[in-house]
């Protein structure tokens, strides 16, 4: 095996060449979402085909019919061992509302905070910082032994803010030369600062939209308000059984093949402190909501939502008009976990809509994407070699947490291509992602670089499965 402690010397030394790296990216403006960038999506991902070459990897751009693929690879020292596909993405979300930014979002700043210095700009964890700090392990992998001590595969895509419809086809139609052992994806959280974490379970997701028709046209409440359906009332009424007085959702078959958490875990979660009290005062609340029995974090991490995010029908501007529109609408999410099978969840809600729409009323809905939850089996030798490094770098030890929200990759990587995801994530929960100021503290980003190099040496140890 190759020495690990020179190439983390190496790391130190140049951390400040990194920081300079990560802020000619971060003035890139790959937002992904609005067709004005595309020039500037592709310049980013030049970009980063352009370092990915330098390092001595075989690297390509690979068109799709919206953003391009990054695609690299690096051989490694040769011999047995095992072979990693990193994954990543370049784009960033819109920088609006401009006014909000306290320096302009594609002109990174570095400032001084509590925890030292930071870096601001659109992306700076999500996801070009994270990228950054498996890009500046490899760097001084290179710099010091002349190679990376395992096979690396990179994929880095541009459409992840867009939420993705050009990667899947594209695992599909590359599955062979994407072969892997295990998928590196670093989007994630560390538990705090001082604590890494890996991400063993993430929630799913079904997204839909139901419609409440009624009268055949917009109506005179004067005239036909009590003698007819309305369809905002009735919607309203229908959506708040949704939940019941213990915060259990109501759809038919919801809760069926949901697997609990093991007992180590939610000891485990127990003994992480997690602050329920100033985790919702952070947001203006006191009063926890959800199922009753279960603690903060299994209602979080392993327990199924169900949510409005929207909800319109009749006249809503300014001033008053007396109406009984012809049909109300709602957005509803659910987050799903283990077990649940999103289709099953969809059939479940349509039978809930129907049983319970009144007379007259004609439900239409409609899904916008679902996907499964993820969880990684605890068993995993590649799992125990990512803890190890990053046991080499922090005074603590990682801990395995959950997240509530969805990392659609881990679920195409294993259902396309195979093989399983280690998430491995240094942002902290305060990084203001999708908002104005978003930041990532350089202390973060120089763990990173330095559990990515650690990691690395890990898993070169464990020759072939």
């Amino acid at each position: 095996m190759l020495p690990v402690e020179p190439v983390l010397a190496h790391a130190d030394r140049h951390f400040e060449e990194s920081v300079s790296r990560l802020c000619d990216l971060l003035r890139i403006p790959s937002v992904s979402t609005d067709p004005a960038y595309a020039g500037e999506v592709r310049r980013a991902a030049e970009w980063m085909r352009g370092e990915l070459a330098g390092l001595g990897f075989e690297a390509t751009i690979r068109d799709t019919p919206m953003h391009p693929m990054v695609v690299a690879h690096h051989p490694g020292p040769g011999g047995d061992g095992p072979h990693l596909l990193y994954y990543g993405h370049y784009d960033v979300q819109p920088p609006e509302p401009l006014d909000l930014w306290t320096s302009p979002p594609f002109e990174p700043a570095i400032v001084e905070a509590e925890r030292g210095r930071r870096v601001v700009a659109r992306g700076a964890v999500d996801d070009k910082g994270q990228v950054m700090t498996f890009l500046e392990a490899f760097r001084a992998w290179v710099a010091v032994h002349g190679t990376l001590p395992v096979r690396v595969t990179v994929l880095l895509e541009g459409e992840e803010e867009t939420g993705s419809p050009s990667l899947v086809p594209f695992l599909k139609a590359n599955k062979d030369e994407l072969k892997a052992d295990v998928c590196v994806i670093t989007d994630t959280n560390a538990w705090d600062i001082d604590t890494p974490a890996v991400t063993t379970r993430l929630r799913g997701m079904l997204y839909t939209e139901v419609t409440l028709h009624g009268p055949s046209r917009d109506l005179h409440s004067g005239l036909y308000g009590g003698m007819v359906l309305n369809p905002i009332n009735a919607l309203t009424r229908l959506l708040g059984g949704l939940h019941d007085a213990e915060g259990r959702v109501q759809v038919p078959g919801f809760y069926d093949g949901i697997e609990d958490p093991t007992a180590e875990e939610l000891a485990m979660w127990r003994g992480l402190g997690f602050d329920e009290a100033a985790f919702l005062g952070g947001v203006g609340l006191t009063t926890p909501m959800g199922e009753a029995g279960r603690m903060a974090l299994e209602r979080l991490w392993s327990r199924p939502t169900a949510d409005i995010n929207g909800i319109w029908g009749g006249y809503t501007g300014e001033g008053s008009k007396t109406v009984i529109a012809a049909q109300a609408s709602a957005k509803v999410s659910f987050r799903l976990v283990a077990g649940q099978e999103p289709m099953a969840v969809l059939d479940g809600f349509r039978r809930f809509l129907e049983e319970r729409k009144p007379a007259d009323a004609r439900i239409e809905l409609r899904h916008f994407g679902a996907s499964p939850a993820y969880r990684v089996e605890p068993g995993s030798r590649f799992l125990k070699a990512a803890l190890d490094g990053m046991g080499d770098v922090f005074e603590r030890p990682a801990v395995l947490v959950g997240s509530g929200g969805s990392i659609p990759v881990a679920t195409y990587v294993r259902k396309e291509l195979g093989y399983d995801s280690l998430l491995v994530g240094f942002g902290l929960e305060d990084d203001r992602i999708h908002s104005p100021n978003e930041k990532f503290e350089l202390r973060c980003l120089h763990n990173g670089i330095r559990s990515h190099v650690a990691m690395l040496g890990r898993f070169s140890g464990l020759g072939n499965p």
